[in-house]
């Protein structure tokens, strides 16, 4: 979550992501992880909007001081758009989490990065990208030789 005071500050690059051990390693479970941090960040950056509807005065004007707003559909509708729902972290009971399995964040991580690097198709960068890149390189390699 050190993310967090540069994103604050101002700051449109988090670096570090998947890295480990001082920047040396890189694991692909690990940028799962930060995937999830680097949403939450985000999703605070968008900041809170405050109108009539976010405000929902008439809502509590219905329901009153005590109530459940839980069941309000308008409670529902807003917690969707602004609660982040992680993927990794699991916000369950322990008792759920246990009978599910007692996966780890991390366990879950490499599950899933498993999965992509066994399943992922890239999709093929169109020709005239893929030959200006190229052509890049050539430009680059004879400069340097």
């Amino acid at each position: 979550m050190t993310a967090m005071l540069p994103a604050i500050a101002g700051s449109s690059i988090i670096y570090g992501m998947g890295l480990l051990d001082m920047g040396i390693v890189f694991s692909y479970a690990q940028l799962l992880i930060d995937r999830e941090f680097v949403r939450m960040v985000k999703r605070v950056m968008q900041g809170i909007a405050v109108n009539k509807d976010t405000l929902a005065t008439e809502v509590i004007k219905s329901v009153g001081a005590g109530g459940n707003y839980l069941g309000e559909k308008h409670t529902r509708t807003h917690m969707r758009n602004e609660q982040s729902t992680p993927t990794l972290i699991d916000r369950c009971s322990a008792e759920k989490w246990e009978s599910t399995g007692s996966k780890t964040m991390l366990m879950k991580a490499e599950e899933e990065a498993l999965k992509i690097l066994e399943t992922h198709v890239p999709v093929p960068l169109p020709q005239e990208v893929s030959q200006k890149l190229r052509q890049t390189i050539i430009s680059a390699e004879e400069e340097l030789t």
